[in-house]
């Protein structure tokens, strides 16, 4: 009967492996670079760098194949290469990065303060819908409320919420939302991303000024 109870907690909730020291340093290693790309390059070089970026996070995940840290960096770099590319090109990339979110929600959807929920979300959003894409407002919704319920003061999780909310026309939310993001506590290590969104954070809130102005 033990055995019975143990086998079916597994099936429900997949065994995930810890990071060790290499990996910690890695999935470090990861998120500044994204950080570096994604703020400090001029557009026209960030294809480039994010698809080198790809590789390493596709690797990444080769090496730690049952880390959600792994599998969502591996998603946020293949989705932030898609945009770079931009046009059809981009729809593969898109692509594996939901194989690579919805995996690591399968393991852990809790791995990095819902964070896979948070990029889910936010691809639900920005991808076209059908039938050139899996685009879809309602599971973007549906997403970035999981992803709000694990991380409420999150800088990450209240500004795609609010990016949603904008993109749904309801922009006193959406305003309420980017405030509570910008007062967001700051992640160590992670200080350029910080600052990157800071900065996207007050250009919405300029964008939703300017609509109802």
């Amino acid at each position: 009967m033990r055995y019975l109870i143990l086998a079916g907690l597994l099936a429900v909730a997949p065994f995930t492996w810890a990071l060790d020291q290499v990996g910690t340093q890695r999935l470090t290693d990861v998120q500044q670079r994204w950080a570096q790309i994604q703020y400090t390059l001029p557009k026209a070089q960030r294809a480039d760098a994010l698809e080198k970026l790809a590789a390493d996070s596709g690797a990444f995940v080769r090496q730690y194949p049952s880390s959600p840290e792994a599998l969502i960096w591996d998603g946020i770099v293949n989705s932030s290469w898609a945009g770079a590319t931009g046009g059809l090109g981009a729809l593969g990339k898109v692509k594996a990065a939901r194989a690579s979110l919805e995996k690591a929600i399968a393991m852990d959807p809790a791995a990095l303060q819902g964070s896979a929920y948070t990029s889910l979300g936010a691809l639900y959003d920005q991808v076209p819908g059908w039938p050139i894409g899996f685009g879809d407002s309602d599971k973007a919704e549906a997403m970035l409320r999981k992803a709000l319920a694990l991380n409420p003061e999150g800088i990450d999780s209240n500004y795609f919420w609010a990016d949603h909310l904008v993109r749904e026309g309801h922009y006193a939310q959406a305003r309420e939302a980017l405030l509570k993001a910008r007062q967001a506590p700051a992640r160590p290590g992670r200080e350029l991303a910080d600052q990157g969104r800071r900065q996207e954070i007050d250009a919405l809130l300029k964008s939703i000024q300017d609509k109802q102005d």
